[in-house]
């Protein structure tokens, strides 16, 4: 078998160690391979890094085990190119499962170019990406103690809920507040109530005519005190990733004109794709990266699960959000696709169509530079109008009607 890289190396990467397997082939073809185990500490991988030079090495090549591999990346980038590869790509021989093994095959493999490496953007974009997904976690949190929140607040028959629509909002704050410091004249908490909740002041007061026992109060307040501060964390991390993003914005603004797509999801998928489309060959190949294609899984003529594929886990979830947003935007392409597929697809099936649909969009928008161009609702119907006046013919014959089309005359 023909070999590429004549100076390579393969590791088995985990918590505490780093099994580390060099292939030198010679001129004559005979290959020797050295293993060797370091940990993982910040000091042995450096060892590790000048052990693979002293080798010659060139080509380093390890698995994407969960998050243990990136430290190992990040302190070998810049010396070797590196190759992350699938742990599913390059599954050994069942029943003779090593460490050492398991180094000697990636090398191996590696050795005659029989890997693939994953899409690892460079170490700023990396950085994005982590803002961004800890952003989100900070949202989910908050999200959890609201809704732990609203729970505590029913349990003690506060049904604040049911008259104001944001229990965190100025006024429901105001009132919790007030109730945590002993207020409990409901008159004197509906007047709390700012802007358009004022008008609903005698709903307030039989909403607020509940009962905070002590643990209640006791609960009321921290989780008030962590939303307040999640509120604070979110935006702190929200200022330093538009810092980062400041020469992308214009790319954000023209994504922002996408339904369904708003700054945070813009943000979110700049910083999981960036901008330079030349790392993916077209725009099913990117599809296929975000895991928003239907797997293909098929055996003796039968077909198995189509279930769409694992992928970038954080795109994922952004696209279909902004699916859901476009699904509601009336008068649009998006909106028009999605009712298109919602009858005989499903719901979820069509949020997927109509995930893939942005995420197509937004490839051939950062290709050619150009904005988003909405198809009009009527698209599907302009494309084929035979079709839909057969269809809406039947329906009317169904009714016991006669129907016959002539076109309308054109005014002179």
């Amino acid at each position: 078998m023909q070999v590429i890289h004549d100076h390579c190396a393969g590791l088995d990467v985990h918590k505490k160690t780093v099994v580390a397997c060099v292939w030198i082939t010679p001129p004559d073809g005979r290959a020797t391979h050295d293993t060797r185990t370091f940990g993982t500490m910040t000091a042995d991988v450096l060892a590790l890094s000048d052990w693979l030079k002293s080798q010659g090495v060139t080509h380093v090549a390890m698995e994407s085990t969960g998050v243990y591999w990136k430290p190992i990346y990040n302190l070998l980038e810049g010396n070797f190119v590196l190759l992350v590869v699938n742990a599913h790509h390059i599954k050994a021989v069942p029943g003779r499962k090593t460490d050492v093994a398991d180094a000697e095959w990636i090398g191996d493999l590696l050795r005659h170019g029989l890997v693939r490496a994953s899409f690892i953007p460079p170490r700023p974009q990396r950085e994005l990406r982590e803002l961004t997904r800890h952003r989100t976690n900070l949202v989910g949190k908050r999200a959890q103690a609201v809704n732990e929140l609203q729970k505590v607040l029913e349990s003690a028959n506060v049904k604040l809920a049911s008259v104001a629509s944001d229990i965190t909002g100025v006024s429901a704050t105001a009132m919790l507040r007030a109730m945590l410091e002993g207020q409990s004249d409901v008159r004197e908490l509906a007047e709390l109530a700012r802007g358009r909740l004022r008008s609903k002041k005698e709903p307030l007061r039989q909403a607020l005519a509940g009962t905070l026992r002590a643990h209640h109060k006791l609960i009321v307040a921290q989780l008030l005190a962590d939303i307040d501060f999640l509120e604070e964390q979110v935006l702190e991390v929200s200022l330093e990733i538009e810092r980062r993003m400041k020469d992308d914005q214009p790319t954000i603004d023209r994504l922002d004109d996408i339904p369904g797509i708003n700054q945070r999801l813009g943000e979110i998928i700049v910083a999981e794709i960036g901008t330079d489309m030349s790392r993916f060959p077209s725009a099913d190949h990117l599809v296929s990266w975000a895991g928003l294609c239907p797997g293909n899984q098929e055996s003796a003529g039968k077909r198995r699960s189509s279930r769409i594929r694992p992928g970038n886990v954080a795109l994922k979830t952004a696209l279909v959000e902004a699916a859901h947003g476009a699904s509601r935007v009336t008068r649009s392409y998006l909106h028009a696709l999605y009712h298109r597929l919602l009858p005989r697809r499903g719901k979820k099936r069509a949020l997927i169509a109509v995930a893939r649909t942005i995420l197509e969009s937004i490839y051939h928008m950062l290709v050619r530079g150009a904005n988003w161009l909405d198809l009009g609702a009527d698209y599907f119907e302009r494309r084929n109008p035979l079709q839909l006046l057969t269809r809406l013919t039947h329906r009317i014959e169904k009714l016991g009607y006669q129907v016959a089309l002539s076109p309308l005359q054109k005014a002179a």
